[in-house]
């Protein structure tokens, strides 16, 4: 962290994607900066984002085709850290994120939490499809370019294991897909098949194909692949999938409303179909189905209904929009207690204000209870964070009543000594924290707003910064309908 100003402070974050087939780092600076003027209530944002370090981008280190090569990933974050000229203790945001295929290894969750622990003190890992969709998005361009059009625009980012689908609309999220369409989906060694993934398999079993490991290859049938898997892609983004494309389908079916108008490509196979990476730069090296399914993409005639739009990343988009897209700021009227902080992976509990006021903060605590029997069913001391919406205009002894309902209500918990972690959607954060610490002095706050959660979230709260904000990430890892807005 750096204070440059009475009025701006700097961050760093990182990004690091751990991908089915590559690897990559990238270091950011954020600018942060009070908006508002001097007479009335601080609003730090985030005024300027700036990429300074982008690592090259390496093969993903295995130790088997079940497991990840923790040690080598390790060695890698620390030498490219070492590049970037930062050290863990700077790094103030951003994301782990374990993609594709990887996130399905045995040792990936053990990876997860050993990298988060030594990649810096508030970095986030995620390995969820609908994320990694939503994040490739943010980084390829097609976010902001919704948003300048107001088209309906698909991001397609296809790697090693998976194609993740993402679709906006001026800027808010219209929903998700994932397909089991990939570049490693079918890999190669000396002229001979050297690994076919199950997808790919059952698929081949269905159409009565025999292709094995071993065997030499043959274009025509790697093509025949490649193309079915171009016109997957086309159906899925007509929302009309059929029931031999259910072999690549990944989770749920494609469940935005809009009729997609633009599409754009990033991801590995992104990258064979416009070359942006200067090759001689990176030392990963495939032997796979990626070029070819990319030129099953750019022939294929029903995709080129759509209009193409250039992405501004492609094989980097993901961990660039980890890097620079997963942090909102919350502050200056915030309270918080700094000695709990950094919190990480906290469920999101949604209280609605769409009542009658008393009768909303009477129901607290049925409403915890129904919290406690979701998160922490067997009463282990799960923590969550309770986020109040739709909050009308109170007075002080409205709040102190809500204050009120809220201790009452905590007294269920398993775990009493646990920080009370609540998101408002307006400004009250402040004087209802300082309400419950009048009330009961021993009990921890934190207590944030100018955040959008909802039911499903997951929220990291980071430390505070100079400027007494927080940053914090919010996870969404499903989408339950079309409405659900952008990643924040």
């Amino acid at each position: 962290m750096k204070f440059i100003s009475p009025h701006k402070e700097e961050m760093i974050s990182a990004g690091i994607d751990i991908g089915t087939s590559t690897t990559k780092v990238v270091i950011s600076k954020f600018t942060l900066m009070n908006m508002a003027g001097g007479a009335h209530v601080p609003r730090i944002e985030i005024i300027d984002k700036q990429v300074v370090y982008r690592s090259p981008i390496y093969r993903t280190p295995l130790l088997s085709p079940t497991s990840i090569d923790i040690e080598k990933i390790e060695a890698l974050v620390k030498d490219e850290y070492k590049k970037a000229r930062v050290e863990p203790k700077d790094i103030k945001t951003g994301a782990v994120i374990i993609t594709g295929e990887t996130a399905t290894k045995t040792n990936a969750e053990v990876m997860i939490h050993q990298l988060s622990d030594h990649a810096g003190e508030f970095l986030v890992a995620t390995a969820g499809p609908d994320l990694e969709g939503i994040i490739a998005a943010k980084g390829s361009g097609a976010y902001e370019y919704s948003k300048s059009s107001g088209k309906v625009t698909a991001n397609i980012d296809i790697g090693g294991g998976t194609a993740n689908i993402a679709v906006y609309k001026s800027g808010q999220l219209c929903g998700t897909c994932t397909l089991h369409i990939g570049g490693r989906l079918i890999e190669f060694h000396d002229s001979k098949i050297k690994s076919i993934s199950p997808p790919v398999k059952n698929l081949l079993n269905y159409w009565g194909t025999i292709i094995n490991e071993g065997q030499s290859i043959r274009l025509n049938e790697i093509k025949r692949i490649t193309n079915f898997m171009a016109d997957v892609i086309g159906r899925m983004l007509q929302k009309s999938l059929t029931k031999e494309d259910q072999f690549l389908l990944l989770g749920h079916e494609p469940n935005w409303q809009e009729d997609v108008e633009a599409i754009m490509f990033s991801g590995g196979v992104g990258e064979c179909i416009y070359r942006y990476e200067d090759e001689s730069a990176n030392p990963a090296q495939y032997d796979d189905i990626g070029m070819v399914l990319a030129a099953s993409l750019k022939e294929n005639v029903v995709l080129h209904k759509w209009s193409w739009v250039k992405p501004e990343e492609t094989v980097r988009a993901t961990v660039l929009g980890a890097g620079l897209q997963t942090t909102e700021i919350s502050g200056a009227t915030i309270e918080v207690d700094s000695s709990q902080l950094p919190l990480k992976n906290l469920p999101v509990f949604q209280i609605r204000f769409d009542k009658d006021f008393n009768e909303v903060v009477d129901s607290i605590s049925k409403k915890l209870i129904e919290a406690i029997e979701l998160y922490d069913p067997q009463k282990e001391g799960q923590n969550f964070a309770l986020y109040f919406s739709n909050l009308p205009y109170l007075r002080f002894r409205e709040i102190d009543e809500w204050a009120e309902c809220i201790l009452q209500g905590l007294k269920q918990k398993p775990n009493q000594s646990q920080p009370v972690v609540l998101v408002l959607d307006r400004d009250y954060a402040k004087v209802l924290g300082q309400t419950i610490n009048r009330k009961d002095s021993s009990q921890s706050v934190i207590c944030i707003d100018q955040i959008t959660v909802e039911n499903g979230d997951y929220l990291d709260i980071g430390r505070v910064l100079e400027s007494d904000v927080v940053p914090v990430i919010i996870k969404t890892l499903t989408f339950q309908n079309e409405e659900r807005g952008t990643l924040r």
